[in-house]
């Protein structure tokens, strides 16, 4: 109990009287569990097959195994995820909940990382 309050503690979660009464189960609360674990847990929420199509749409690639097509799946969710924070950002500064493609062009402006993006939505 003492390792759970004190975790607890450490992440500022509630006192250790709070965690203790809860058998220590909400100190273990904020872990993410694997994607494994789970059954029928998707480790992926873009389609695979639709990302080995984009892939093999490329004429240069010939062959694309199943752990590169997740990895790429992986990174394009990411990317989706950060650009995505980004224009939200955005549109919080507009007082605005609605995402809108200035608010995109904002984040690709605003961001050095997406510099690579700049000109692409013209």
């Amino acid at each position: 109990m003492a390792a759970a309050a004190a975790a607890a503690a450490a992440a500022g979660s509630g006192t250790p009287r709070e965690e203790e009464a809860s058998g220590g189960e909400a100190a273990a609360a904020p872990q993410a569990q694997a994607p494994t674990s789970a059954p029928g847990a998707r480790l992926s929420r873009l389609p695979l097959a639709r990302v080995k199509a984009l892939v093999k749409a490329d004429p240069d690639v010939t062959l694309a195994g199943q752990e590169a097509i997740f990895i790429l799946a992986r990174a394009a969710e990411l990317f989706v995820e950060t650009i995505a924070k980004d224009a939200y950002c955005c549109a919080q500064q507009g007082k605005r909940k609605t995402l809108q493609r200035r608010d995109l062009d904002n984040a690709i402006e605003a961001v050095d990382e997406f510099a690579f993006l700049e000109g692409t939505l013209d």
